[in-house]
């Protein structure tokens, strides 16, 4: 009897834009996230970078940099 192997998923890639300069709460101004979610990025499951991601697109509306 075989044991079904699980394909390993491809990490969510960075929503970086090298536009690096944190604002004065702490967001970096190029990709919406804060200082602590860029530094911990690397260790983040793909579950918690998504919840990142959907902060950092909340942040960007609320800024009125997206329509």
């Amino acid at each position: 009897m075989t044991t079904p192997f699980k394909i390993a998923e491809k990490p969510v890639k960075s929503p970086c834009v090298s536009l690096c300069a944190l604002d004065i709460d702490d967001v970096c101004m190029g990709c919406q996230r804060t200082g602590q979610e860029i530094s911990r990025w690397g260790k983040m499951t793909n579950e918690e970078r998504r919840e990142v991601l959907q902060h950092a697109h909340a942040r960007a509306q609320e800024q009125g940099l997206l329509s």
